[in-house]
């Protein structure tokens, strides 16, 4: 073995680079290193960043007393849904029972009008019945009016007919000529009592129209909320219309829709009320003048023969 004397024998050659001293090298500090890090050959090829075990109680802590705040919540938002429901079927129950009860009373009021409705349609049918009659019995009395005025004219242009002393105004003409007046007069009231008879007709019909369509709507309403009444929540037959909840544009208020009624009603009374005032009397005067002349002119022309 060779000392190192012996090796070197010279001096050494100058270096081409001076020599300095080397820079320092910075280190990154390594991550989860202390006395239970895992880094070193024996955990080479395994996840190096691991939780700590006060992490992994803090992670499962956290996720614990949320499932708690979530069941907590949960419970919660189910009283708050059960208490909702039991409030929303109270409230239904409630309204149905209200509904139900409104509908009774409208079924009694529809009831009521349609009732007066028909003892006025019975009243007035009855009257204009009578009227019709007795406007048979005037054009009756008007026509047999025609003979008796024809006999008294007759006779008063026979006597005008006669010649020299024997053409004198006497007791007999004076009566033929009140005859005559007496039966233009009765021809004039006769007509004028049958015109009003006939406006009386034509008004009573008008009005009795009117009642019958007031009768009929209240007719096809009783029956359908006869139909709607007999409802209730097991009913299988029922149908759901859209928009069938809210007010159309053409519906009557309750107090309108009375009113329309009870001013039908009115009408008719007045109608009936008018009748008797300005016709029956007049009817009956007329009958027992026109029965009055005709005996009296039978009696004439018996006379005359």
């Amino acid at each position: 073995m060779m000392l190192p004397e012996v090796l070197v024998t010279g001096k050494s050659a100058p270096q081409s680079i001076p020599a300095r001293e080397l820079p320092l090298k910075s280190h990154e500090v390594a991550i989860n290193t202390g006395p239970y890090s895992s880094s070193g050959l024996a955990t080479a090829g395994f996840r190096s960043a691991k939780y700590l075990p006060e992490e992994w109680l803090t992670n499962n802590y956290n996720k614990f007393y949320q499932a708690f705040a979530d069941r907590d919540n949960a419970e919660r938002i189910r009283h708050e849904s059960k208490q909702l429901s039991a409030e929303t079927e109270a409230r239904t129950q409630r309204t149905q029972a209200d509904a139900t009860k409104k509908l009774g009373e409208r079924l009694q009021d529809i009831h009521f009008w349609k009732s007066e409705l028909h003892r006025e349609i019975e009243d007035l049918t009855a009257e204009t019945n009578l009227l019709v009659a007795q406007k048979m019995r005037l054009e009756r009395a008007l026509d047999a009016t025609e003979v008796p005025y024809s006999i008294t004219t007759d006779n008063l242009q026979c006597r005008e007919r006669r010649i020299g002393s024997d053409l004198v105004k006497d007791a007999v003409e004076e009566e033929l000529l009140k005859e005559a007046e007496l039966i233009r007069s009765v021809q004039e009231l006769l007509k004028r009592t049958l015109e009003q008879t006939i406006c009386q007709i034509r008004s009573n019909r008008e009005c009795k129209q009117n009642l019958e369509m007031d009768w009929s709507d209240k007719f096809e309403a009783y029956n359908t909320d006869v139909k709607c009444g007999k409802y209730n929540n097991q009913s299988t037959d029922v149908q759901y219309h859209l928009s069938s909840a809210k007010f159309e544009d053409n519906s009557s208020t309750p107090e309108s829709w009375a009113q329309f009624s009870h001013d039908n009603t009115i009408s008719a009374q007045l109608n009936l009320k008018t009748i008797p005032l300005h016709l029956n009397p007049g009817l009956s005067s007329v009958m027992i003048i026109s029965t009055k002349l005709s005996v009296k002119e039978q009696h004439l022309l018996s006379c005359a023969h």
